[in-house]
């Protein structure tokens, strides 16, 4: 749908061109010119990148009367967001210099990934959510608990670049800009945590709608976003218990968000036409 004369890809395709450019300047910055990633920059056009990216998908919502998750573009495309609006709203709060150009990186590879391939904006679009907002908000919530896993697989990888630098006592690169691996240590859980709530709060909005509606469950999805949970979960009590190192923590994050991006590809089953015009009374029989 066209918004403001751009159609809704190309106000994502500037959003993109945005993040890329934002990482360039702020690693630029950092190998380079031995400069901090400067917060106020970084945090400006990251915003302004967000800004564009979410007139975009606010475009395809109108066009599709709801939240834009119909297809695996839209899915990925809204994980960004997701991760992006973290890091603006929360990012800050970590003193992280780096966590800007790491997100950026983040953004920039996914976007570019997502418009690459078409066959991922799969142009049949059904109301895969039906008349319930519910089932819209527990959709919505879960794909931004994605986000923050996303963002926390990208504080892992620089807490085991901090940790490599400091074991082969190679001070250059990134090391001087990033924190410690105590602090890394202490985002990461923090991070954990919040995602872990964000899709628990998912499950529960989910699972009062499905209790009033079971013939509308995908077992398939439920079950799959149930797995995610569940192993991020289980990895949240054995950090709580300090069970496990930090360097393995960092990588159980890293596969476990793996793992969950494979995931979207059950996510992105949709409903066949039938499915989506037949009421839910007779769905059934």
């Amino acid at each position: 749908m066209s918004l403001l004369g751009l159609e809704d890809r190309q106000w994502i395709l500037l959003a993109t061109v945005v993040f890329a450019s934002s990482f360039i300047l702020g690693a630029y910055s950092a190998l380079k010119l031995r400069r901090k990633t400067g917060r106020p920059y970084m945090l400006g056009l990251v915003c302004f990148g967000w800004i564009l990216q979410t007139i975009g998908l606010y475009a395809r919502g109108l066009e599709y009367g709801g939240c834009p998750l119909a297809n695996r573009f839209e899915l990925v495309q809204f994980m960004v967001w997701s991760a992006i609006c973290l890091y603006i709203f929360v990012g800050p709060a970590f003193r992280v210099s780096l966590l800007g150009v790491f997100t950026s990186s983040f953004a920039t590879l996914f976007s570019i990934l997502s418009l690459a391939i078409p066959s991922w904006d799969s142009p049949e679009r059904f109301p895969i959510f039906g008349d319930s907002p519910w089932i819209e908000m527990h959709a919505a919530l879960a794909l931004f608990s994605y986000g923050v896993f996303g963002i926390l697989a990208l504080t892992s990888i620089m807490y085991l670049l901090q940790s490599r630098s400091l074991k082969t006592k190679s001070m250059g690169g990134f090391f001087p800009f990033m924190p410690s691996i105590v602090e890394l240590a202490h985002i990461n859980t923090r991070l954990l945590w919040i995602g872990f709530v964000i899709l628990t709060v998912s499950l529960i909005i989910g699972s009062v709608y499905w209790t009033g509606d079971l013939a509308s469950v995908d077992t398939l999805k439920v079950s799959t976003t149930a797995t995610v949970w569940l192993a991020y979960g289980v990895l949240l009590f054995f950090r709580a218990k300090q069970s496990v190192s930090s360097k393995r923590f960092s990588w159980i994050c890293i596969g476990f968000f793996i793992a969950a991006l494979v995931s979207l590809d059950v996510v992105d089953q949709q409903p066949s036409a039938k499915e989506v015009d037949t009421p839910p009374d007779l769905q059934g029989s």
